[in-house]
């Protein structure tokens, strides 16, 4: 953290201001949202998958502020079928959102590291990553039993508002979480299972709505900027 300060002071604070660029993978064209300088390290961040996403974005864009006030760059690529994506959410597969982010860091041609929360673990690791973060990442299994709950509790055939192939949910129910290279798991102080470290804040991905918690966004970005200056970034 002192490190990436330092480069902050070096640059007069002036960091860019968040901007909208695009990467291209085998599937199309997609958005990717960029903060902070070009050069150095980028924090590529993958959303929870589904709703849990849409809860959680305001608060990773927060974290991926914080870290461009640190001198740390950071991107957050709209995955196809989510986001502002044209691709349709039913034509999603797993394999197509491994083969998007890996061309995204491609495209950002920096040592790159993905910050996954919850099932953004899932989709990481096809890429050539000089890390992985993680807060709270989940297996496909558990990500499979999730989608389930929610169907049951929706009583319908969608996953709340979100209407998937049959393909995409036999890829969730039995796919595993990549562990290769430098991996940092964090968890929340109330998860029992084991982790690198606990933080504070809440679950935002259980909150009825979207939001933010200040302080568990201020303990992301501060041990993922130590963390990074640890690995050489």
């Amino acid at each position: 953290v002192r490190r990436a300060r330092a480069l902050r002071r070096g640059q007069g604070g002036r960091l860019s201001a968040p901007r909208i660029t695009h990467y291209a993978w085998r599937g199309g064209r997609e958005a990717m949202l960029r903060f902070g300088p070009e050069r150095g390290p980028v924090v590529a961040a993958i959303l929870p998958l589904f709703e849990e996403g849409n809860r959680t974005r305001a608060a990773a864009i927060d974290v991926l502020r914080r870290l461009a006030a640190l001198g740390i760059g950071g991107a957050l690529p709209d995955l196809p079928g989510t986001g502002e994506s044209l691709v349709p959410t039913r034509a999603a597969s797993l394999a197509g959102w491994r083969a998007a982010f890996a061309a995204a860091v491609e495209a950002l041609n920096a040592p790159v590291f993905a910050m996954a929360w919850r099932g953004g673990a899932l989709i990481d690791g096809g890429a050539e990553l000089a890390g992985r973060w993680r807060l709270s990442p989940m297996t496909g299994a558990e990500q499979y039993r999730e989608l389930a709950r929610i169907q049951r509790i929706g009583g319908g055939e969608g996953y709340a508002g979100n209407r998937l192939s049959p393909a995409l949910l036999g890829e969730l129910d039995t796919a595993e979480t990549p562990a290769a290279g430098a991996l940092r798991v964090a968890r929340l102080k109330e998860d029992p299972r084991e982790a690198a470290l606990y933080l504070p804040g809440r679950p935002l991905w259980r909150a009825t709505e979207p939001g933010v918690d200040a302080v568990l966004q201020e303990a992301v970005a501060d041990d993922l900027a130590a963390w990074i200056a640890a690995c050489g970034g």
